[in-house]
């Protein structure tokens, strides 16, 4: 007998299609350059140095021993770790999906900043402050996630997920009403017992006198 294969999860096959990743992929690498190209930009303006490309998809600027390359690896930290963590809580919104996305990114950059260089990146402070913003962005964005994951959520006027969640107010209504007739049917019940009770005694009491009357 042949073996039956067991059906996929709900969501597995949307969640695993590889042009939807690699759109995801390219849409952050587009805001990681976008962002890196106004931050860039401002500190450009108000160092009052040039602006080029190299500032962007170079790696020799990024120095430690001047203040310029202390800047450009903040901006960087900035860039990889501030704002791509922004970006991955917007889009994917996953927290176990976060490390895959950002090293990801920071892998793409540093194969960019291979190609333009033509040499692999020989600075220690480029290297300190990509794994700076790859370290950042996994923790700013699983924390985003998973903030968001908890996050409750309302249907029908009522919440149903999240901590703490307070009952709809129908159903608050509902039990309060079906307590007051239960109560309430509670104390008819016993009403109609006691009653039922004083009866039976003032008949016995009848039964007993007729008969002591003809007895006599």
């Amino acid at each position: 007998m042949p073996r039956r294969r067991r059906p996929p999860r709900a969501g597995a096959l949307s969640e695993l299609q590889p042009l939807k990743i690699a759109a995801q992929i390219a849409t952050l690498q587009l805001l990681y350059y976008a962002a890196a190209l106004v931050l860039f930009l401002f500190t450009a303006l108000v160092a009052g140095t040039p602006f080029g490309a190299g500032l962007i998809l170079g790696w020799d600027r990024v120095r430690g021993d001047t203040t310029q390359g202390w800047v450009m690896a903040f901006v960087w930290i900035l860039d990889g770790g501030l704002c791509m963590a922004i970006a991955i809580v917007a889009l994917i919104a996953r927290s176990k999906l976060v490390p895959d996305f950002a090293i990801t990114i920071h892998a793409l950059h540093l194969l960019i900043t291979t190609i333009y260089s033509g040499s692999v990146p020989r600075s220690t402070m480029w290297w300190l402050a990509m794994a700076a913003s790859s370290g950042l962005c996994i923790a700013v964005g699983m924390w985003g996630c998973r903030y968001r994951e908890l996050q409750p959520v309302f249907f029908g006027g009522g919440r149903i997920l999240g901590n703490n969640a307070p009952p709809p107010a129908a159903a608050t209504n509902n039990t309060n009403t079906t307590v007051s007739s239960i109560e309430d049917g509670d104390d008819g019940g016993r009403g109609a017992g006691d009653e039922e009770m004083v009866l039976g005694r003032q008949k016995g009491r009848k039964d007993e006198y007729e008969m002591g009357e003809m007895r006599r």
